[in-house]
This record gives structure tokens, sequence and C-alpha cells, in this order.
């Protein structure tokens, strides 16, 4: 059965960027991991229903509009969870309203955590490393628009690709 998920992704520079850096700091998940906010955590689906989920995407995608988001500085789960990760300062509620439409109908999950979108830059590592990451990108900074999301689909070898991309509704 195969394993998905859905996310916005970060574009270039920055993408490269904070994936390069997570790396750095000793997060070797980093690689298989293509730089994200999370809209769909990791989800098991049913053999044969790829198709289905596919077009409860592209509904999904037509209820919602394009967005800005802008990142800056870090933020941390701990010590509920061994996260540091850069934060959203503008798209917050935009990231919730498509997190909201995309995790319906076969996408409904219960999520172990209350939403919160970011972008991760440091998962399950030693304080000391987690405090780097903190620290070191506590002067991040970029903005960009989302016109788009992806739906993932995790691979053993190569880890999470990206496998189709659903284009939101024009701005507002």
């Amino acid at each position: 059965m195969p394993t998905i998920g859905v996310a916005v992704a970060i574009p270039e520079p920055w993408a490269t960027e904070l994936q390069d850096y997570r790396t750095s700091v000793g997060d070797a998940t980093a690689l298989m991991i293509p730089t994200h906010i999370t809209l769909v955590p990791p989800t098991v689906i049913e053999d044969g229903t790829l198709e289905a989920v596919e077009v409860h995407l592209a509904e999904a995608a037509e209820k919602v509009s394009a967005f800005t988001v802008h990142l800056r500085g870090t933020g941390t789960f701990r010590p509920v969870s061994p996260v540091v990760f850069v934060t959203l300062v503008r798209g917050i509620s935009s990231c919730e309203v498509l997190a909201d439409a995309v995790r319906k109908g076969p996408l409904e999950v219960e999520l172990t955590f209350p939403f919160h979108p970011h972008v991760t830059i440091a998962h399950h590592l030693p304080d000391a490393q987690l405090d780097q990451a903190f620290a070191d990108l506590a002067d991040f900074e970029c903005e960009f628009d989302v016109g788009d999301f992806h739906l993932y689909v995790h691979d053993a070898e190569h880890g999470w690709r990206p496998t189709r991309q659903f284009a939101l509704r024009p701005a507002d």
C-alpha cells in the first residue's frame, strides 16, 4: 500500500538552502525529503485509491485561492516533539484553509498534533544540534507566492517524490 503526503513545496533558492542546512546540522533524513509545508502528513492509502485521492485534491485546489507565504525566524515544538522549524509570519491562515480542504474525504486523517504550518529544519536530533539550528536560522527570511501544492509518494529507495501538482485558484 502506498504512503502519500500532501504539501506546499518551498521554491528555489530557499528549498535547497534549507535542505542543505538541514543536512549540515546532521539531519540525514533531509536528503529524502524535499523542503515543504506539510498539509497532509504521511498517510498509507489502499492500493487502487490513488486516482480517487488525485480527483479529491484537484477539487480541493479549485476551492482555495493562491496566497503569499512569508517565512521568518525559527520556532520549536520542544519539549512535545524534537523539531526546530522556520516559522510562517504570513500565510498561516491560508495554509490552514488549504490543509482543511485537502484533509477531507479520502484524506480525512486524524492528526497526532494540532496543525501548525511550518518548515522543518531539524528533526529527531540531540538537543545541542536542535539548539544550533534554532540559533543559526533565527535571522532566516524569505517571501514567495503559493500557486499550487503537490502530492508526494514515498519510495523506499528515493524518499518523498512529488508525483502531481495541483494549481490553486488565482488570488482574489
